[in-house]
C-alpha cells in the first residue's frame, strides 16, 4: 500500500507512534523515526522494522527547536532522497488545573505539541509542493475538541493542531497534498495510564473501553494511502464515541 514511500514519523519510539512506524513499514514504507530522548527505545523500533525489508533510521530531534528540526529534516532528505508522508505524533503533557499551571508548563506543551507541528510542516511544505503530492497527518486529540479539566495547555495545543491542519489543507489542496488530523480519545499508552485505569472514565466512553494504538495506526495508514486522496482538512475522531 505504501511501497517506495518515505514516511517521517515524530514520536515514533513508543505508543501510537511506534505502532504507526510498524504499520507503515509492514505496508512497504521506508521510515525516518524522530524521537526526543530515549535512544534505546528508538533503536529497538528501527531494529524491529528490519523484518519488513524496508529502510529505517532514527533521528534524535527536539521538534520544538526550529533550527534543530531544520537540520534533522535536511539529513533525512540526504539519507532518503525524498519525503512522501509526514506524521506529527510527538506530544507531551503537563497536566494541572489553571490555578497551579505555570507559564513554563503552558509554554512547554505549546512548543512541542503545536509549534513542533508547524516546524515539521515547514520542512516538508516545499518538498510536497514541488512533487505535487504528499500526505500530512497530525495527531490532535478529543481534548482539542471538547476540552478537559486540568489540560488547558494540552487542549489549547491540540485545538491549535486542528487549526493548522485546516489552514495547510486549504493551502496545499491544489497541489495534490492532503492534510488531515486524527483526534484520539483514551488510547492505551504510557501517557494515558492514569486515565484508563479509572472506572468512571471508562464508563463515560460509549464503547466502554479504551482504544488501542494499533487502531490509530490503521486509521493513519488509510490517510497515508492513495485511498484517501480526496480527503483533506478533516478531523477524524477515534474515541469510542466519547466526543459525540
Amino acid at each position: 500500500m505504501l511501497k517506495k514511500k518515505v514516511a517521517v514519523i515524530t514520536g515514533g519510539s513508543r505508543g501510537i507512534g511506534k505502532e504507526i512506524c510498524k504499520k507503515f513499514a509492514e505496508n512497504g514504507a521506508d521510515i525516518a523515526l524522530i524521537y526526543a530522548g530515549n535512544v534505546e527505545k528508538a533503536e529497538e523500533v528501527v531494529s524491529s522494522l528490519l523484518q519488513y525489508k524496508v529502510k529505517s533510521k532514527a533521528y534524535r530531534c527536539n521538534i520544538a527547536d526550529f533550527e534543530e528540526t531544520t537540520k534533522t529534516f535536511s539529513q533525512i532528505l540526504k539519507d532518503f532522497l525524498t519525503i512522501d508522508i509526514l506524521v506529527n505524533n510527538a506530544g507531551i503533557t503537563r497536566d494541572r488545573l489553571v490555578l497551579s499551571l505555570t507559564e513554563k508548563d503552558f509554554n512547554d506543551v505549546i512548543d512541542v505539541n503545536l509549534k513542533g507541528v508547524y516546524h515539521t510542516i515547514k520542512q516538508v511544505y516545499p518538498v510536497f509542493m514541488k512533487k505535487r503530492s504528499g500526505k500530512i497527518i497530525n495527531l490532535s486529540s478529543v481534548s482539542g475538541l471538547i476540552g478537559n479539566p486540568g489540560q488547558a495547555n494540552y487542549s489549547a495545543s491540540k485545538a491549535g493542531v486542528i487549526g493548522i491542519t485546516k489552514s495547510v489543507a486549504k493551502e496545499l489542496a491544489s497541489r495534490g497534498v492532503c492534510c488531515n488530523a486524527i483526534a484520539p480519545g483514551f488510547i492505551k499508552t504510557d501517557m494515558t495510564e492514569n486515565f484508563i485505569n479509572n472506572k468512571t472514565i471508562i464508563e463515560s466512553i460509549p464503547a466502554k473501553r479504551a482504544g488501542f494504538p494499533e487502531e490509530v495506526a490503521e486509521l493513519a495508514l488509510f490517510l497515508a494511502s492513495e485511498k484517501s486522496n480526496y480527503i483533506t482538512g478533516e478531523v477524524i475522531r477515534i474515541d469510542g464515541g466519547l466526543a459525540m
